[in-house]
């Protein structure tokens, strides 16, 4: 198994593949913060330490409107999430400390207006992608937004997860592409969800991270 702690220390070296797509993820976040007026909700599934989202929050002075909730297994990752969350005084924030990969996590977190599913999809079987896809309109709220990351040797793998998102009522918004190490390519997606608002399946295993 990944060791998960050493790989999100990466996140703050300039020189490492991780680099470029958080800050780029980030951007992302800001602009729907700047979108949406009002109260908004935000869901991220498989979150690590939360710093994508808990980073952006800490500097806006409208963070009281946002509620969010990350979803985390790792309890060290979960706990370093509530502990800058705190010192950071956003008391909006819930870690969950339990699977992401079952619909039960998600019990009063939803519908989100802006669901963030990064460094997912690429450990998970095609199957299991098929399916997290098929579930996220269960997540949001419509006209919310989702962000989704993969990275992949074959990029056409990539391309059917855009088709399977806009098979669930997805329009993209952004689609970006870069080089990353021993001739391997990441890509970072934001869609807006253009279907009905759907009642979230409790208790429904979506996806098992691949070992």
């Amino acid at each position: 198994m990944r060791d998960y702690l050493k790989w999100h220390d990466a996140y703050d070296d300039p020189d490492s593949d991780l680099y470029w797509p958080l800050r780029k993820v980030q951007a992302h976040i800001r602009a729907v913060l700047d979108e949406v007026e009002g109260p908004l909700r935000v869901l991220s599934l498989c979150a690590g330490d939360g710093r994508d989202v808990l980073q952006v929050l800490a500097e806006r002075e409208d963070a009281s409107r946002v509620r969010a909730t990350l979803i985390e297994l790792h309890p060290v990752l979960a706990q370093r999430a509530r502990e800058f969350a705190s010192a950071s005084g956003l008391t909006n924030v819930t870690v969950r400390i339990t699977d992401a990969g079952n619909t039960s996590a998600y019990a009063g977190a939803i519908p989100a207006d802006l669901m963030i599913i990064i460094g997912v999809l690429g450990n998970l079987s095609d199957d299991d992608v098929r399916q997290t896809i098929s579930t996220a309109p269960q997540l949001g709220r419509p006209g919310a937004t989702l962000l989704w990351s993969r990275a992949t040797i074959a990029t056409e793998r990539n391309a059917a997860i855009r088709a399977l998102l806009a098979e669930a009522k997805f329009t993209e918004l952004d689609y970006l592409e870069f080089d990353q190490s021993e001739g391997e390519r990441a890509a970072l997606g934001s869609a807006r969800y253009d279907g009905p608002l759907q009642p979230l399946m409790i208790d429904r295993q979506i996806f098992t991270f691949l070992r």
